[in-house]
């Protein structure tokens, strides 16, 4: 039926993995956006780029697996 509600500290960890995944998701798109030079001929750094994109990723794989976590922790209990 109905799930039991969250506990006080599992609702910070999931409002804080949820600000981490919405602000991880909106730098990736923006870091992303940079692929596009601004105007022909401008020199983008792809190394510098890349880096920030695997970082985005990291930071929302992250933040989904501690979403993760507390729901199968609140469905055992």
């Amino acid at each position: 039926c109905c799930s039991a509600p969250l506990q006080k500290p599992a609702l910070e960890t999931v409002r804080s993995s949820l600000r981490l995944l919405n602000a991880s998701a909106y730098r990736l798109q923006s870091e992303c956006r940079k692929t596009v030079p601004p105007e022909p001929g401008a020199a983008v750094d792809y190394q510098l780029l890349t880096q920030q994109v695997i970082q985005c990723a990291y930071d929302i794989a992250k933040a989904a697996k501690q979403l993760v976590t507390i729901t199968t922790r609140e469905k055992k209990q």
